[in-house]
Formats: structure tokens, C-alpha cells, sequence
């Protein structure tokens, strides 16, 4: 098994129920693991499901061609591990993320392929950035030039991966791929809003 995508909810409590949110008639995980399964490079994908919501993440990936292991991250990697080869790429992603186009997941994967231990999707970050005091008083702008949005999938070749500390931030030196919009993390209502419309435009569309 060449690369295998880790689809998890790991950031806050309620992410697990919030992966079941539906979008255009389908919860927002099996728009998730529907599209990291078209991309071609992808062997597997292996969903990692808090135990309170095993049953329920099975039932609406039921017939997509994943597995579905309870339990903690790094126990339910242990389920896959004895199937990779040294020179596989392992994606960690997040389950709130549904609309990653299948072309950053192949920037990242070839990244991590061209020598880059661990890759990030990131995008440029738009918005003024402001400093403030104590007493939350406005006393500076941050430079935003050289500042940027994380994004998933994060990249690791195996070791890496095997190494890391799945509970920090991305480390220094991880390598990156421009990211895109498509790939917001759906936690609002406006953002489930444009979920929606992604999830209801043509294929052959141009991406919103």
C-alpha cells in the first residue's frame, strides 16, 4: 500500500457529531471520504471514529470502500501500519473538510514524494491582522504578508508520521501547497451554506 488517508475528527468534542451534519441529503463524512476515494493515488481510507459515533460514521460510509476503526488515532493506525511499505505517504485529515479538490491532495502527495517529510495545504491569509493590548485596544498590524491558513490533508512519509506529535501544530520546516477555498473547514451556518452549493453544482463545474 503505496498511500492511505487517516480521516479524523481529533480538533474539538463535538467534531464527531458534527461530521454527521447533512449536506445535499448525505452527511458532511461521506462527502469527506467519497473524495479523497476518487483520487487515484489513495489505497485506502481509514476513518478514525470516536466510540460514541462508531456505529453511526459506519452507517453513512456503508458501501463506500473505506474502514471504519474505533479508538484513538494512533490505535487505529496501528490496524493499517503492517500494510505499508516504508515509502508510503500517509495523509491525516480532517473530517470537517469535505470539498478538498482531488488536485491539492495530489500536491500534497507529490511533495511528500519529491523529499518533503511533512507538506501542508495552506492559503494566503486575507483579512488585516490587528494587535492589541490588554484592554483590547488596537496598537499595531501584524504583517501579513509571510502569514497563512492551514489547511488539510498534512502530508508525512511514513517515519515522519510515526514520529510526530499528532497533538501539536504542524511542525517547523513541514514544506507547503497552495491550498484552496473549496477546503474550508464547515463548522457555521454560512459555511454549511456554502457546502451546500458546492455539493450541489455539476461536477464538470468550475470549483466556487
Amino acid at each position: 500500500m503505496n498511500v492511505v488517508a487517516i480521516v479524523t475528527v481529533a480538533h474539538h468534542a463535538s467534531d464527531g457529531e458534527s461530521a454527521l451534519t447533512p449536506v445535499h441529503g448525505e452527511a458532511l463524512l461521506t462527502h469527506t471520504v467519497r473524495g479523497l476515494l476518487d483520487v487515484p493515488e489513495i489505497d485506502l481510507v481509514l476513518v478514525v471514529a470516536p466510540q460514541r459515533c462508531a456505529s453511526s460514521y459506519s452507517d453513512v460510509v456503508r458501501g463506500l470502500g473505506c474502514r471504519v476503526v474505533p479508538g484513538p488515532l494512533r490505535q487505529a493506525f496501528a490496524a493499517v501500519e503492517p500494510e505499508l511499505s516504508r515509502h508510503s505517504v500517509v495523509l491525516l485529515h480532517d473530517a470537517l473538510r469535505a470539498f478538498i479538490p482531488a488536485q491539492t491532495v495530489r500536491d500534497v502527495i507529490n511533495a511528500v514524494r519529491d523529499g518533503a517529510p511533512v507538506v501542508v495545504p495552506v492559503l494566503p491569509m486575507a483579512d488585516t491582522v490587528k494587535v492589541t493590548d490588554a484592554a483590547s485596544r488596537v496598537v499595531g498590524t501584524e504583517d501579513r504578508t509571510r502569514l497563512r491558513v492551514l489547511q488539510t490533508p498534512i502530508g508525512y512519509t511514513l517515519d515522519a508520521f510515526l514520529e510526530a506529535d499528532l497533538t501539536a501544530a504542524v511542525p517547523a520546516g513541514a514544506a507547503t501547497v497552495p491550498g484552496h477555498a473549496d477546503a474550508m473547514r464547515v463548522t457555521s451556518e454560512f459555511d454549511l451554506s456554502l457546502a451546500e452549493a458546492i455539493a450541489a453544482a455539476p461536477k464538470n463545474e468550475e470549483a466556487l
